[in-house]
């Protein structure tokens, strides 16, 4: 029996549970490539709302603008997509009505047991509509070349993040929602346009810098305003508050968990949720693959990169899961894999090098910054400043390698 010390006890991971582990990470992995292989080798449609067209028309129509704020709800995961945005929103309403009634099926429990589910979902739209319709950031999109602006960042950040620190209620709420939908965009576009295009890295690295500068940004601004008053019992932490340090490490809690780690960006963590948002990627692939990924054509290669990136993680964290309940083994998912992918390329050896590399930096930068955050301050600071570095770093390895040859 492997043995780990925990803050106030001792954990052990069975070999059993590391057996399980093991075959979990190779299942997992064999579903991602051989839903690679399916996507790359059957026929796909030809016309179904193509990304550019979308970004052509989304500033002066108002159904492609739509179509783009829908787009936008998983831009996290570098989809895009409006079939995964749609399962992503119903499947996640599913989820939290299972969880709501206690049901066995409910997975996961939402947004990790706090039951601020709804508050966060119209925290993170309204966030979002800010962002998209009042502040019209779009508009920068007819004066950039870039063919895409991170209107998205509010969905998957700042004002969630108020709602967590805060509590539910629509002071908190609006707050969260307006100052988000302001913030967000502005920072990880500058550094977007004026850092990264120059050196030629990834927009994620801005997009995740304008999340966790933008997340500090609000919650120090949230002390001062009178109206905004923490709770006298802080909502817990997600180390905290996720699942019970008492975990059974079975194949199918693995393959669970991989599939929870693709809606965290969200701050839902739940596999239903996740399914729902999954299919509606693939049948975007299949309706049109120029409609998904930004018309990279590289959706079942970042999908493959996802899947392998967080496998990596749980497995070899796997100590941590079972001493702290929650990891977040999440990190790669939504910033290195797909970045390395949209990069370097679809091929099998980026996919690895992506998913693996992510993996390995990602989940341990991240807890490392969680750590030492200060009170009041939210662990998704920690998460996309892990994201932001892990990508950086990752990238370059990668080109290293790339420039002689190597991948």
């Amino acid at each position: 029996m492997v043995i780990f010390m925990g803050k106030q006890e001792e954990i052990t991971v069975s070999f059993e549970e590391l057996r399980a582990a093991i075959v979990g990470y190779v299942v997992a992995v064999a579903i991602g490539f051989t839903l690679y292989v399916l996507m790359v080798t059957l026929p796909t449609g030809e016309y179904w709302l193509p990304y550019s067209e979308v970004a052509a028309k989304a500033v002066t129509d108002a159904f492609y603008r739509l179509v783009w704020f829908i787009e936008d709800m998983t831009e996290a995961q570098f989809y895009a997509s409006v079939p995964a945005g749609i399962f992503l929103c119903v499947f996640g309403l599913v989820a939290w009505y299972l969880d709501k009634i206690k049901s066995k099926y409910a997975g996961f429990s939402i947004s990790y047991g706090t039951g601020l589910w709804p508050w966060v979902f119209v925290a993170q739209t309204l966030g979002l509509f800010v962002s998209v319709y009042v502040c019209n950031y779009l508009e920068v999109l007819a004066h950039t070349d870039f063919g895409w602006v991170p209107t998205f960042v509010p969905f998957v950040s700042i004002p969630p993040a108020v709602i967590f620190v805060y509590g539910k209620g629509w002071k908190n709420v609006l707050t969260g929602a307006v100052l988000g939908g302001i913030v967000g965009f502005p920072i990880a576009w500058f550094v977007i346009d004026k850092l990264l295009r120059p050196w030629e890295l990834p927009a994620v690295i801005g997009n995740v810098t304008g999340m966790w500068v933008g997340t500090i940004a609000v919650l120090e601004i949230c002390r001062y305003l009178p109206w905004m008053k923490l709770p006298s019992s802080s909502n817990p932490s997600k180390e905290e508050k996720k699942d019970s340090p008492q975990i059974k490490i079975t194949v199918t809690w693995f393959l669970r968990r991989v599939l929870a780690d693709f809606t965290e960006a969200q701050f839902w963590g739940n596999e239903i949720a996740s399914l729902g948002m999954i299919f509606g990627a693939i049948l975007s692939w299949f309706l049109d693959p120029k409609h998904i990924a930004y018309a990279s054509v590289l959706f079942p290669a970042i999908f493959a990169s996802q899947v392998v990136g967080s496998a990596t993680g749980i497995l070899l964290y796997l100590k941590w899961w079972k001493i702290k309940g929650w990891y977040p083994t999440f990190v790669p998912v939504v910033s290195v894999g797909p970045a390395v992918v949209l990069t370097f390329g679809g091929s099998i050896p980026v996919i690895l090098a992506g998913g693996i590399l992510g993996g390995i930096i990602g989940p341990v930068v991240a807890d490392l910054i969680i750590r030492s955050l200060p009170k009041g301050w939210h662990p998704v600071i920690g998460n996309t400043f892990s994201m932001a570095f892990s990508t950086a770093l990752v990238v370059i390895i990668i080109r290293y390698f790339w420039a002689f040859g190597l991948l």
